[in-house]
């Protein structure tokens, strides 16, 4: 994870000084990581079909698009105010 995402490094431009920044940060890798990158290994035991970890734990039945995690932020946004 750390070689994955600049902000775990101190000595690059990225490092989050501020802790909400960097659970922010954090919280969108890990939405990337298992609701929109499909990977390799479950793809091929899928008989080919793009598959997230999400999927293979029975979370969501589809591959997610960047737009769907930032329609999901904006929600939580809404409800928040």
């Amino acid at each position: 994870m750390r070689m994955g995402m600049r902000r775990f490094t101190r000595l690059t431009n990225a490092f989050s000084k501020k802790v909400e920044n960097h659970a922010y940060s954090f919280a969108l890798s890990m939405m990337y990581y298992n609701f929109v990158r499909p990977h390799q290994t479950l793809t091929r035991d899928a008989k080919g079909i793009h598959t997230t970890p999400a999927m293979a734990a029975g979370i969501t039945h589809r591959v997610w698009t960047l737009e769907d995690v930032v329609a999901l932020a904006a929600k939580s946004e809404e409800q928040a105010a």
